[in-house]
């Protein structure tokens, strides 16, 4: 799916997004063409699904981070999912193993924001229950995958 040029240019990009194409082309010794190329062919197969900047939550408002684990009944937990997913404080939902079916990541702005989303969820039909594990202190959050350790 990727090979070793490819790995490259990820990582380079995920240490800075801003990179401009022909500093990575400097950085790797390849030609300004190539790394277009490249990165053009990523994204037209999924593998870069875009380009947005990391942000601080907290200092947009968003002073709550929230995991919820949901139950649910049925065959399919598909629906349930796109409802959930369609919520702009939702940033991931999982399937899961394990007590719940699923899991949700969300930022909100305060707690009076978490309970209305949550009373939301015991709306959505098939939605057992929920238990919410709300974020106290962020040691790491990082969408920067090691891809270094695919080049060894």
């Amino acid at each position: 799916m990727v090979d070793e040029m490819d790995l490259r240019i990820l990582e380079l990009l995920m240490k800075d997004g801003r990179m401009s194409f022909r500093k990575i082309a400097e950085n790797l010794g390849v030609s300004v063409n190539t790394v277009i190329n490249r990165v053009n062919e990523m994204v037209k197969r999924g593998v870069i699904k875009g380009f947005i900047p990391e942000v601080d939550s907290r200092k947009l408002g968003f002073g709550i981070t929230a995991i919820i684990g949901i139950s649910a009944t049925g065959p399919s937990l598909v629906e349930i999912e796109r409802k959930i997913s369609e919520n702009e404080n939702v940033l991931g939902v999982y399937d899961v193993t394990g007590n719940f079916d699923i899991i949700l990541i969300g930022k909100f702005r305060d707690t009076e924001d978490l309970d209305r989303f949550i009373k939301s969820l015991q709306k959505i039909e098939r939605i057992q229950r929920t238990e919410t594990f709300v974020v106290l202190n962020t040691v790491k959050e990082s969408g920067k995958l090691p891809v270094q350790k695919l080049l060894s």
